[in-house]
């Protein structure tokens, strides 16, 4: 997983602070669409530089996919193999819509449990592979 960002701050420790914009899906264009008020987030996360970048860099920053591809499938295949369990055992007992119902609301219980657990614990790694444009000359 890629993005480009800015550097805002570089450390001493071989890392950099840096900010991403972070849009709506609509790309922000109100006025094509009456106005959603959607707006714009500013993301500042901390980065290993193994470069060198200086602020005000633009760069490309990736991130290791792996966790990431783990998170999205405990997101959307546990709530919905459960409910089709619980719609299985439920028809079985006389209420499918019942019991998928509350299998489907215990998936997504888990998977907040899940995502509190692994907030905790584990961190996204981003490290800078390159840069989006290439800097003027440094002095």
């Amino acid at each position: 997983m890629e993005q480009q960002v800015r550097v805002r701050r570089v450390f001493d420790d071989g890392t950099a602070e840096v900010i991403r914009v972070r849009e709506s899906a609509c790309s922000g264009d109100c006025h094509q669409c009456a106005g959603c008020g959607a707006a714009k987030e500013t993301i500042k996360f901390r980065v290993r530089d193994p470069i060198g970048v200086l602020p005000g860099d633009v760069v490309i920053v990736q991130a290791k996919s792996a966790p990431v591809l783990r998170a999205a499938a405990i997101l959307y295949l546990i709530p919905l193999a459960l409910f089709y369990v619980g719609f299985y055992l439920g028809a079985l007992l006389g209420s499918g819509a019942l019991g998928g119902c509350l299998a489907f609301a215990l998936g997504i219980a888990l998977v907040v449990l899940y995502d509190r657990r692994v907030a905790s614990k584990e961190k996204t790694e981003y490290t800078i592979t390159g840069y989006a444009e290439i800097p003027e000359k440094r002095g």
